[in-house]
């Protein structure tokens, strides 16, 4: 939690000196949920009234990249799966925004976000000439947990902090995606996944032209009790 919390507090500083700090996630199921009768709105004495039955048009997965030093989501991806290809696909698509940058993630223990595609991607970004062995065999793509001290190397010009199990709310894409959740899914209604995929978009151009800002980050990464 400590090294989580560091990281944040060294965040300004690193941003100024070119490093970016991306906090990257999976949000995945959202639903293409469409209300089967309209709203009601709200009149002189009564409340907004919503429709309870619905039709289902399918899931959708958003997997964000939220920019620690300016709150703003960047390159996000769309699309009906959360994959070991779909994650290494999408951070390879953010870091041709910057090809010669530093990149430091903070992401959560998943095994995609230590999958043996995300260790050749990094080993190719940094040029690394490794011998990387082979997955279940030998070498550091042997276990997850080998995998897993490659990518957390600081020595690498890319490379993740992983937060502890069962503490993914450090991460803080995770409080952008209790935004999301509030201000445009929980009482909306889709016709299909295009139209969810369109104001899944519009709504993050939205929240970066008009909302974003760093988070106030005040938890120190002490224990939480004895």
């Amino acid at each position: 939690m400590k090294a989580v919390c560091d990281l944040y507090r060294e965040t300004p500083v690193l941003h100024e000196a070119g490093t970016h700090v991306i906090s990257t996630d999976e949000k995945s199921g959202i639903q293409a949920l469409e209300r089967k009768h309209p709203t009601q709105p709200m009149r002189p004495g009564r409340i907004e009234r919503q429709e309870f039955e619905y039709l289902r048009h399918g899931t959708l997965c958003l997997i964000a990249n939220f920019e620690v030093a300016t709150g703003r989501v960047v390159s996000p991806s769309i699309g009906p799966t959360r994959t070991e290809a779909d994650f290494a696909a999408h951070l390879e698509r953010l870091l041709e925004t910057d090809p010669e940058g530093a990149w430091i993630f903070v992401a959560d223990g998943l095994n995609t976000h230590v999958s043996e595609s995300l260790v050749r991607l990094v080993a190719d970004r940094c040029g690394l000439d490794l011998p990387l062995g082979e997955k279940r065999k030998d070498g550091i793509l042997y276990s997850m947990e080998t995998r897993r001290a490659f990518l957390a190397d600081s020595s690498h010009r890319i490379r993740f902090v992983y937060t502890p199990k069962h503490c993914s709310w450090l991460n803080q894409v995770e409080i952008w995606f209790s935004i999301l959740a509030r201000r445009l899914l929980k009482r909306a209604s889709f016709t299909s996944l295009v139209e969810l995929e369109q104001r899944l978009r519009a709504f993050i151009d939205y929240f970066n032209r008009t909302m974003a800002k760093p988070f106030k980050w005040t938890f120190a990464g002490r224990p939480l009790c004895c």
